[in-house]
């Protein structure tokens, strides 16, 4: 399975973050407001308004936090970061099986990501769960841990059986669409930083950077 988790979120950012939206119980609504057709019938959350000034501020931050950090730019090569959204999931609720739409209003979805804003011991239940063509992953990840993950996957959130769940979500569009040639670079990227790491640079290296630079070049688009 093609995904990455790490961490994104310190706690002090954290705890500013999750102060700011547990104050904001007006802003919450439907989740079913921004799910498409089919993915609205499974649908069972809430969510931040979107056009809420909170919601704005917070989202630019996210957004900020994803394109500074090395290594998920190395995973994604983000073009667009976009639908940014936070959602909320109380006892009894749930997000059913589905999957994300390819283009949405904002942009193409390439990736899905979920960032988890607090303690997985304050909710029992909701788990991601992320399907393969042979099984399935659950993902239920500490808090300012964010998970990155092909939006071509079937997914869906199990049901919340006590405590809440508050997530922040959204989607990038890549510069390159193939899963397989974003792993390809990936893997020569890090390998590349690795040996300039142990080693130091080299007309051996450069030559690897050359060759990194200008498959991206052939496969972006």
């Amino acid at each position: 399975m093609n995904y990455l988790t790490c961490s994104l979120f310190n706690q002090e950012e954290i705890k500013i973050l999750k102060t700011n939206l547990d104050s904001n119980n007006n802003s919450w609504e439907d989740g079913k407001k921004t799910a498409g057709s089919f993915a609205s019938k499974v649908k069972h959350n809430l969510q931040l308004n979107r056009n809420s000034s909170i919601s704005k501020k917070h989202t630019e931050f996210v957004v900020k936090k994803i394109l500074t950090n090395s290594l998920i730019k190395s995973f994604v090569l983000p073009k667009n970061i976009h639908g940014v959204m936070f959602t909320k999931s109380l006892n009894g609720m749930q997000y059913g099986r589905h999957i994300d739409n390819s283009y949405m209003s904002s942009g193409r979805a390439d990736l899905s990501f979920t960032i988890f804003l607090n303690n997985k011991k304050d909710y029992e239940g909701g788990h991601l769960v992320i399907e393969t063509l042979n099984n399935e992953n659950k993902f239920k990840l500490d808090k300012g841990e964010i998970i990155i993950y092909p939006s071509t996957y079937l997914h869906s959130v199990e049901k919340i059986t006590s405590g809440e769940r508050l997530v922040c979500v959204g989607w990038i569009e890549s510069y390159v669409k193939s899963i397989e040639e974003r792993e390809y670079l990936f893997d020569l990227d890090a390998g590349a930083r690795g040996m300039l790491s142990k080693y130091g640079r080299s007309n051996e290296l450069d030559l690897i950077f050359k060759s990194y630079a200008n498959l991206l070049r052939v496969l972006g688009n």
